[in-house]
């Protein structure tokens, strides 16, 4: 079945930020505590990507593994962890993701290709949004990235959408909120109108709350950025379904 309306996620659904995301923080951390963070510590940073869920965190990911928190506490109490390091450094959210999002936008300004060349796109999916753009879907991307760096990164790719389908980090909403606008906006009522995808299950699970958008159909990218523990709670959760990069590069029959 074909929606009328196919919302994406950006980073970890479209887009492979891995590399980009430790490099910018990296320089990000050497302005935030003038030191500079061990480049082994990256493959421990990719491979808890997964609890992050807004851009301030990645700096405090990387302050929590250079101060030598394990995974296990990590994966077990973030949340808790995050907060005791903004308290214990002394830090506030907003400058530490200005210090981030400033590295970035410097880094762009100064070296775009370079900036740029750090990111992946998952095998297939850019090939798979052309024929989507060019169908009668209407296609947007709901994302807590700053909308520019996602404009960025798909005109490189040759995918131009319009700026109003691009939904980012600025719009300083939920993402089941952006998906209320935007069914009102197309006036969408009907089942399985809408669909979802999302590599964060906590977006989804916020969805699955709203009443009002229950007829909205919802993924969860298995090649993002989670946790075998979170596909295996969307595979117990009816309104939640497991989606491969296969299943999505193939096309709408098989979702």
């Amino acid at each position: 079945m074909q929606p009328k309306i196919l919302a994406l996620d950006f980073d970890g659904v479209i887009c492979d930020g891995l590399i980009e995301y430790f490099a910018s923080t990296k320089r990000a951390y050497q302005q935030i505590w003038s030191e500079d963070a061990d480049e082994s510590l990256a493959p421990t940073f990719y491979k808890l990507r997964p609890v992050i869920e807004t851009g301030w965190e990645m700096p405090i990911l990387l302050r929590a593994l250079v101060s030598k928190i394990s995974e296990a506490e990590i994966l077990n109490d973030w949340k808790g962890i995050s907060l005791n390091l903004l308290e214990s450094e002394g830090l506030e959210k907003q400058n530490v993701v200005q210090k981030l999002d400033g590295v970035r936008d410097s880094w762009i300004k100064q070296d775009l290709d370079s900036w740029l060349g750090l990111h992946r796109f998952y095998p297939g999916v850019i090939e798979g949004l052309q024929p989507i753009i060019d169908s009668d879907v209407e296609f947007y991307i709901i994302t807590t990235k700053e909308g520019r760096f996602v404009k960025q990164l798909l005109e490189q790719q040759g995918i131009n959408l319009p700026p109003n389908h691009i939904i980012g980090k600025e719009s300083k909403r939920p993402k089941y909120e952006t998906l209320r606008i935007i069914r009102d906006s197309h006036q969408i009522s009907s089942d399985s109108s809408i669909f979802f995808v999302e590599d964060r299950l906590k977006a989804l699970q916020q969805v699955v709350q709203q009443p009002d958008l229950n007829f909205v159909s919802l993924f969860l990218a298995d090649w993002g950025y989670n946790l075998e523990s979170d596909r295996h709670l969307a595979n117990q959760d009816s309104r939640i379904k497991l989606l491969s990069l296969k299943q999505f590069s193939t096309g709408f029959d098989s979702w």
